[in-house]
């Protein structure tokens, strides 16, 4: 109850017969003292009226951009801040496109780019719409552009076909609702340990081209990096995420950096040091590229069985901020197979840096493309001493959030 009493839910209406179920999903949550307000689209009101979904709220429904009353006050500008969180349920496939590209013509799609509130988004279509690969591609911008995808279900529609599409019913997005809010109060207003900071982290794989068509990269799949993003976002940081090629939705309230090579990642490195006060590299980037890259794909020949690369060697973006002459705090991640504990306080004390997060990536359930990972963080105590501590395998999810706990510790105490 506690996640969920008082907060300000905005239920945006669009035009889908799965509409009949929303004042189910508000009674619901007006039962919990969640505050809610809602928006119908025009098709919306084709499927259910305005006065239903007043009576179960307790507030006008809005459904008109430029309504004399409401604008003299800007009033989608006034419900886009009032907003917690905004759910736009159901989202048919016309909704999820209008929202993907930006759209900015009715109350529905003007709110959400006038909001810095997160956007949950709960499909609701024909299987085969759903499957339809234009609509997968508005899904995975969306997921780019860090909105909350919940759903779709499995199930009988109203079309009278058995699939993928269906809205989820009101009591599984009203509990998607409460772990949103619940992870929300993980952090509460006290404990913004990094309000004020400005966190630039590295995440995922770098690509170093070999020839157009050819190039040297790792199994990084971005996951920590990301997870660590969003830790520091929830922790009141302002968050720049310089990430390598991968397929992952943006967390919410991060700005993000997408980068090919070593180089393009220095690159954006620097151009974000200047007000940088917390620097974390936990990407995988390759020690080295290419000497010369091909212009033309490169082809083998018939007469030898072997072909020669000449690599050189990358910049250490890590150990590059760290000897810059106002330097962040700096933390590193070790990647290990072996001798993980003795690589990574050797690599903490020849890099220069303040932390490091060693973990063994040999282990295939931890690690590379793996949703758990454990680490032990190693760092320099005020006696000089480097100290330690474990953390046992779990979510990286949750280490993140743990890793940004005692990384906001240790860089107030020094």
């Amino acid at each position: 109850m506690s996640g969920l009493k008082n907060r300000k839910l905005l239920l945006i209406v669009t035009g889908g017969i799965a509409a009949y179920k929303t004042p189910e999903l508000v009674r619901r949550l007006v039962e919990r003292q969640v505050q809610v307000r809602v928006v119908m689209t025009k098709g919306a009101q084709a499927f259910i009226t305005p006065l239903t979904l007043q009576a179960v709220s307790g507030n006008p429904v809005h459904d008109d951009l430029l309504d004399p009353a409401a604008e003299a006050a800007m009033g989608h500008i006034e419900l886009a801040r009032w907003a917690d969180l905004i759910v736009v349920a159901p989202a048919t496939a016309s909704a999820m496109a209008r929202l993907a590209h930006g759209f900015a013509d009715d109350l529905f799609s003007t709110l959400c780019l006038a909001t810095d509130a997160p956007i949950a988004v709960v499909p609701a279509m024909n299987r085969l719409m759903w499957a339809a690969p234009a609509v997968q591609r508005n899904v995975d911008l969306l997921k780019a552009d860090g909105k909350l995808i919940w759903g779709p279900g499995e199930g009988s529609q109203a079309c009278g076909e058995v699939g993928a599409g269906r809205m989820l019913e009101p009591h599984e997005i009203l509990q998607q609702v409460t772990s949103f809010f619940d992870k929300t109060v993980a952090i509460s207003a006290e404990s913004k340990t990094l309000q004020g900071e400005h966190v630039v982290i590295t995440a995922g794989p770098t690509r170093e081209p070999l020839d157009p068509v050819r190039y040297l990269s790792n199994h990084s799949s971005g996951k920590m990096g990301f997870a660590l993003a969003e830790a520091a976002a929830k922790a009141g940081a302002q968050v720049t995420l310089i990430a390598g090629p991968v397929h992952l939705a943006t967390p919410a309230g991060v700005h993000r950096v997408d980068v090919e090579s070593a180089l393009d990642m220095q690159q954006a490195v620097a151009a974000s040091l200047p007000d940088c006060t917390l620097f974390i590299g936990c990407a995988a980037v390759a020690d080295f590229r290419a000497e010369q890259v091909g212009a033309e794909k490169i082809k083998k020949t018939a007469d030898s069985d072997t072909m020669a690369l000449t690599l050189t060697k990358n910049p250490d973006i890590l150990a590059w901020v760290a000897e810059q002459p106002k330097a962040p705090f700096t933390v590193g991640f070790a990647a290990e197979t072996q001798k993980v504990a003795e690589y990574a306080q050797a690599k903490l004390k020849r890099k220069g840096i303040r932390m490091i997060v060693a973990n063994d990536v040999s282990n295939s359930a931890l690690g590379f493309n793996s949703d758990d990972n454990a680490a032990e963080v190693f760092w320099y105590a005020a006696t000089g001493e480097v100290t330690s501590r474990c953390f046992q395998q779990r979510s990286k999810t949750q280490l993140a959030t743990d890793l940004i706990e005692l990384i906001s510790e240790q860089k107030h105490e020094q």
